[in-house]
């Protein structure tokens, strides 16, 4: 009997390949439909895996079949419930192309559609797609750079705390069987040769000058050290230009009386977007949350969007905490600096020119992209008009409108998508 062992790499996911190409191929349904999942997902889980339907007329594959002429030989089933010139009654339930029963379904899921699930990071891939850091061109040509030390092999000369115990032993060995092979042959020959004279009883002369040239022998082979300073190996570092790989992300929220919960749940989701989107191009990200009525302050996530606290609206009380933060813990030249102002737009009249000033000054000549959004239905006040002198002067900085739930991604995309060459 033959047996057939599978040691394909894949050979546990052997339709990974139909996988990718399956996706390739309906990425527009899919991509509609993870959009769609956004906006009904909660926080916790906006960044998992999805359920996608796709309709069946959409996923159709073309086949081969008989086409009309030629010469056929087709077996009918049997009837055995009509006759010629029997009127048959219409069937009961839906007409339509569902499942035929008529009735309601509790899974969400019918004949008419095809649903699958897609991982996590095919969600994020499709929630990203064609989106990117902006600014880009600026980034290339104020790229942060860092020297980072590496491991560049082993040299001879060190000091004793980057010594290389493995590597310093290995070269003891090598040398010792280099000098000492030699020397241990010969004495294994002087040794048989004394027993040897020995045996044929040799004179008392031979036999002295031959246990002198052992002696002497194990005396050289003795001498040579076990470990020299010509063994040892030391591990080598080097510096090398690395460019930064690190970010910040301001988040920064109205929390006045006139922002209520629902309006912080969609600032949330609009964070969240924009702190999976970093991550996928930082390795290392910071987030800092600060919350503002009339008072500015840096708080943790929790209180962020749940703190009871409210009161007035001074916008730039916010602003001035973020530039004293940007300078006593996140240096321009180290760190890629974003930040997302989420409010609905009431603002203190006067307050409202010291916010542009503070932004002109102090903020935006050092953070890569600065995102204003405004959350609300009602026309726009004294702060969206102030921030939009910014917008000519300064390309990295962007506003948008949020009405809805439904309008958080779109905006976001918005926000990120990828300029044209």
């Amino acid at each position: 009997m033959a047996h057939f062992i599978d040691r394909r790499l894949n050979g546990k996911n052997k339709s990974a390949v139909n996988r990718q190409r399956f996706l390739h191929r309906y990425k527009e349904q899919i991509k509609k439909a993870v959009s769609d999942a956004v906006s009904k997902r909660s926080i916790q889980d906006i960044d998992q895996g999805e359920h996608v339907s796709i309709p069946s007329k959409d996923i159709t594959e073309p086949v081969f079949h008989q086409g009309k002429g030629g010469h056929r030989e087709i077996v009918h089933p049997g009837n055995d419930r009509f006759v010629p010139g029997e009127h048959i009654d219409r069937p009961t339930g839906s007409s339509g192309g569902g499942s035929g029963s008529g009735d309601a379904s509790d899974s969400g899921e019918g004949e008419d559609e095809f649903v699958f699930d897609i991982s996590k990071d095919e969600y994020l891939d499709m929630l990203f797609d064609d989106l990117e850091l902006p600014n880009l061109e600026q980034n290339q040509i104020s790229k942060l750079v860092e020297m980072k030390t590496h491991r560049a092999g082993y040299t001879a000369n060190g000091v004793p705390a980057n010594i290389n115990i493995v590597r310093s032993l290995q070269n003891s060995l090598a040398r010792r069987m280099a000098l000492q092979a030699g020397k241990k042959r010969q004495l294994l020959e002087l040794e048989a040769e004394l027993q040897s004279q020995q045996a044929a009883g040799a004179s008392a002369a031979i036999l002295q000058l031959i246990e002198q040239e052992i002696a002497e022998l194990r005396r050289r082979i003795d001498a040579v050290p076990f470990i020299d300073t010509f063994d040892l190996r030391f591990n080598n570092f080097v510096k090398r230009p690395e460019p930064s790989s690190q970010a910040v992300m301001f988040c920064l929220m109205d929390v006045s009386g006139s922002m209520d919960q629902a309006t912080k749940e969609m600032a949330k989701r609009f964070y969240i977007l924009l702190y999976l989107f970093l991550t996928r191009s930082y390795k290392n990200v910071d987030v800092v949350f600060i919350r503002h009525h009339t008072q500015a302050k840096e708080v943790d996530e929790h209180d962020f969007f749940y703190s009871q606290e409210t009161g007035g609206t001074i916008v730039s009380s916010a602003l001035k905490l973020m530039a004293e933060i940007m300078q006593a813990r996140y240096p321009a030249a180290q760190w890629n600096i974003y930040a997302a102002q989420a409010s609905d737009g009431d603002n203190w009249a006067d307050d409202s020119p010291l916010c542009k000033e503070l932004l002109t000054q102090q903020i935006l000549p050092w953070v890569r992209y600065f995102s204003y959004i405004e959350i609300t239905s009602r026309a726009h006040q004294s702060l969206w008009y102030q921030y939009e002198t910014l917008v000519k002067s300064f390309p990295h900085f962007a506003m948008e409108n949020i009405r809805t739930v439904e309008d958080i991604y779109p905006v976001f995309r918005e926000l990120f998508k990828k300029q044209a060459a």
